[in-house]
């Protein structure tokens, strides 16, 4: 399958990652390469791109995409989460800024046999990186019944996750769940047809949910967030990309303890910590989408672009 994705916020990450031309930068969901190209476009041929993605699939088709610019360029498969790990390991200890762009790629849902889609029958899959051994399947048939009410509430945010475990205790009883039809078809009997009839396909929330226990999405991102602060040159700038509000609210809620680290009681007249922050404020409210984008893209619809940077 050929790899397309149409990258969101584009022109927004180019100008918010301030790009130096000799700079180091790190794109750690490299995907199909649509935002990487624009970086590499900006950098000369002493200027150094990291591509990190767990997919190989993904790695290898922006390798090829990227073969035209001459920049430098270290390709890497492993999860952004690692980046500390990666930097040593290609002898590397800063760089001047990065980009995550978060949750699934249009690859990966484009590709039915991955089976993220609720939208094409696919084995029960939903691994990012196909070596990992924690599968769909497993998940919705191995997990217990209150196991299965806490990620489809936590990670789907949905208001009937209880009914639809029910459901899907029941339904692998008889038989195994195996695919995504099925799942779909237990997940719609679940919910009343009247709250059917408005908002998202009934899927949705729940499909998310199992995306993320099965990939960790959430403990990789508290982590990350963290280690590429850590790892920004003075003047270096983060932007991160999220499609939903738990990880929107991971991205807000670290930037803000990044730059009131202060830990002093609000009582106190004065700090006596002595924490100072490192970091500079970039985006207040989040960039989002603009109208032709989203006419262009309808993807785009629930992204938001954060950034930071590091004091210089």
């Amino acid at each position: 399958m050929e790899f397309k994705h149409v990258s969101v916020l584009y022109d927004e990450c180019m100008e918010g990652l301030k790009i130096k031309q000799s700079g180091i930068y790190a794109d750690g969901t490299l995907g199909g390469g649509g935002h990487a190209s624009g970086i590499c476009g900006l950098l000369n041929s002493e200027g150094t791109l990291i591509g990190i993605d767990k997919d190989r699939d993904a790695l290898n088709a922006a390798e090829k995409r990227l073969q035209g610019f001459n920049c430098r360029k270290q390709f890497v498969q492993d999860n952004y989460s690692n980046i500390k790990g990666i930097l040593d390991q290609i002898g590397i200890s800063g760089i001047d800024g990065a980009l995550l762009d978060l949750g699934v790629s249009s690859f990966q849902l484009d590709n039915y046999e991955r089976g993220f889609s609720y939208m094409q029958n696919a084995p029960l899959d939903m691994r990012m990186n196909a070596e990992d051994s924690l599968t769909a399947e497993e998940v919705v048939n191995s997990y217990t019944g209150e196991q299965l009410t806490g990620i489809i509430r936590k990670y789907g945010e949905e208001k009937w996750a209880s009914r639809i475990s029910d459901f899907i205790i029941k339904a692998r009883k008889n038989k195994p769940i195996e695919n995504t039809t099925e799942l779909v078809d237990i997940i719609k009997a679940a919910i009343p047809a009247a709250a059917r009839r408005d908002g998202p396909h009934p899927a949705k929330r729940t499909f998310q949910a199992i995306r993320i226990e099965v990939n960790d999405e959430l403990g990789h991102l508290e982590k990350a967030v963290e280690d590429f602060c850590d790892i920004l040159n003075p003047g270096g700038r983060l932007c991160i990309i999220t499609f939903h509000s738990l990880e929107d609210r991971i991205v807000k809620d670290y930037f803000n303890r990044r730059l009131n680290p202060c830990t002093c009681p609000k009582e106190f007249p004065v700090c006596t910590c002595g924490k100072v922050t490192d970091m500079v404020k970039v985006t207040g409210k989040p960039i989002v989408s603009t109208k032709e984008e989203l006419e262009d893209n309808p993807r785009a619809r629930s992204a938001k672009l954060r950034i930071i940077e590091k004091k210089r």
